[in-house]
Order: C-alpha cells, then structure tokens, then sequence
C-alpha cells in the first residue's frame, strides 16, 4: 500500500492507482475530459491536472501512478487556472456549434433545428406535440415576427432561408383546424416534450449557456453542411400543407449540435466559466463524414482528439475501427487509409456515440 496526501487529506492508495483513482476513492473531484474507466490512458486533455508539491511539477492526474510521500494539490487557484488554460486551449480549435443561429436569435426560443428534423423525417404527431408544447398561449408568436430566425438561417448562404416562420404558422393553424376545441398551449403537450419544452426556462438555458461557435465558414465548409440535408432539393416558399413542410425542412443543414445537452467540454466550460474564445484555430477546414449504412456522423471540427474512440475499440477484430493518422498539430480521426468509412464500426455505432465527449461521433437517424 501507498501513503500519500491529496489537498492535506491522507489517502492510502493501492500500487495499481493513478493519482485519480485515488482521488476518486476518497471522495476528491478531479475534472476528466479524455478518461474513461476501464480504458486506457492516454492523456491528451490535461484537464485533470494536478500539482506535485515537492517536485513542483505539474502532472496529469488519470495517467500519473500514485508513489509514496506524494503531497498532491488538486484543488488551488493554480491549478485551477491551469485547467482553465488546458480548457480554452482545446476550445480554440473546437469549431462547433453549441447551438443553431436560428435558434440563438429566437424571442421565444423555440426548437427550431428539432422541428426540422421531426418535419424530415415526417413525424407530424411529433412536430403537432412540439408546436403545442412551446406555445404559451394560443397565439403563436411567429405571427407577429420579423422572422429573425430566417435571417440568421446559414442556408441563405447558398440559396437562401429556410421558411421557418410560415412554416410554424401553418403547423400552428393546422392544430387549430384539426382539432378547434383543444386549446393550443402547453398544458395539452405530450407529457415527455412537455418536460423538454418548458418555453421560458427554454430560452433562458439558450441565451446563458456556454455556446461555441465555428468562426468563420467558407464556401467549400458550407457545403459540407448540405451533407445532412435530406430533401430532394426542392424549395417551398409557401408552405400549404405537411408534404411541403417536409420537403423544405428537408434542406435545414442542422448547424446545432445533437449533444448540446450532453457535452463534457461544453459542461467543463461553463463549470469554469470560459467564454467561447474569439480566433478560431482553423488547422483543417470543416468536413463531415456520414455512414449512410448506419447513419454514424464524424465532424472534424468538434473532435478534440481525446482518442477515446480509438482506445474503446481497439482491440475489434471483427470489424474496421478509427485511428489516428497523420502526425502533430494536423493530427486527426479518421478512418484507416485502406478503409471506407462506410465499413467503419457497423455494429457498434451506439456504442461509439456514447463514449465521444464533444458531439464528434454522433448518428444520423
């Protein structure tokens, strides 16, 4: 057994801890970002940073092995200032965004990237529920909108906006038609949206939350956006009924982020109160990478290399899996130079979601 002092606390560790493991049995927060029990180390965030005391060093903590007499800091203004900078460091090169333009500019807030999808996808009871569900009273704010989320809209870029406002109004008027004696509010809204989609609390999350964003995007990066877009292509001004409202919300690029709401490094940074740093590092420009067999997106710009995704499945043998390739600061994920990333992780896509911490690996349908 080992003997040694985390934050002037005495810890006996056993000689397989890391200074982590230790920490953790004792009841002592370490922040992680790259580590996950049962895998192997790898080190490469640095956010759970610790101080050696009599060797004024700085180590990391999930990989660093406990010894004896160790007096570990884990807790002072300094190394919390250090993980702060670890933080903001990879943050620089995280081009994502946290949440989509249109729904940042909203007054009401309302779920406009999750309305399109459901609207793709042609689950109009899931569109109907959503729509009652972040209507306060039975007058829908869009009426009276100078639609700001259409402004905002990225598409516009490359034709232009979605119809985002006639298109609530139509879903809206269609409850209405459909069903002239509910009350179009919340208070009839599936029980499951209506704990998602409680309207002010909404709003507020969205506008005091931590919110990256991509900085500037380029001509060629716009395109790979269209990549998500499930349309035919066809545009609809007008919007008459639920085909035509499916057909437009077909060519939303998703902007927003499908683990906005469960982010490690989004989570870390508002625990540290980090802003979204201005200056984006734009080491490789944006791409992203579909699986259309089993819908596994890859987007380069919210990867932070942590190689969680390497290590968790690097010991498959029955199936192709991601690496690393290249080398340094132009280091990335990928699939293996002699594999299509069709073939990658077929049977493990859950799985492989899962255990990614910043949205990188997320699925498609």
């Amino acid at each position: 057994m080992i003997n040694l002092t985390i934050n002037n606390i005495k810890i006996t560790a056993s000689d397989e801890d890391t200074i982590l493991s230790a920490a953790v049995k004792a009841g002592i927060n370490i922040p992680t970002l790259c580590h996950k029990n049962g895998v192997e180390h790898y080190s490469s965030c640095m956010v759970c940073i610790v101080r050696d005391i009599k060797k004024n060093s700085y180590l990391p903590s999930c990989s660093a092995p406990v010894k004896e007499g160790m007096e570990i800091d884990a807790s002072s203004d300094e190394v919390i200032s250090m993980r702060k900078k670890a933080i903001e460091l990879l943050l620089l090169e995280h081009r994502a965004e946290c949440e989509a333009p249109c729904r940042i500019v909203c007054p009401a807030g309302y779920n406009i990237p999750l309305m399109n999808r459901m609207l793709a996808e042609k689950n109009f009871r899931g569109v109907s529920d959503l729509i009652r569900a972040e209507t306060e009273t039975n007058k829908l704010n869009c009426i009276n909108c100078k639609a700001y989320c259409e402004n905002a809209c990225r598409r516009k870029k490359i034709d232009k906006a979605l119809t985002i406002r006639k298109t609530r109004i139509f879903i809206y008027e269609s409850l209405k038609k459909h069903e002239p004696g509910k009350p179009v509010n919340n208070q009839e809204a599936d029980s499951d949206l209506q704990r998602k989609v409680s309207l002010k609390e909404q709003k507020a999350s969205v506008m005091k939350r931590f919110s990256s964003r991509t900085g500037t995007v380029g001509d060629k990066e716009l395109q790979e956006w269209l990549k998500e877009c499930t349309g035919d292509g066809s545009r609809h001004s007008t919007i008459n009924d639920f085909d035509s409202a499916s057909k437009e919300a077909g060519n939303c690029m998703h902007c927003d982020c499908r683990a906005a709401n469960d982010c490690r490094l989004r989570e870390l940074a508002e625990a540290f109160s980090i802003k979204d740093p201005s200056g984006k590092i734009f080491s490789l420009p944006l791409t992203k990478k579909i699986n259309h067999k089993t819908g596994l997106i890859f987007e380069n710009g919210k990867c932070i290399k942590c190689g969680l995704c390497v290590r968790v499945f690097d010991d498959s043998k029955e199936e192709p899996t991601l690496c690393f390739i290249n080398r340094g600061f132009i280091s990335v994920i990928s699939e293996p130079l002699t594999e299509e990333f069709d073939r990658i992780l077929s049977t493990q896509v859950d799985k492989c979601v899962k255990v990614c911490p910043t949205g990188a690996l997320s699925k498609f349908r």
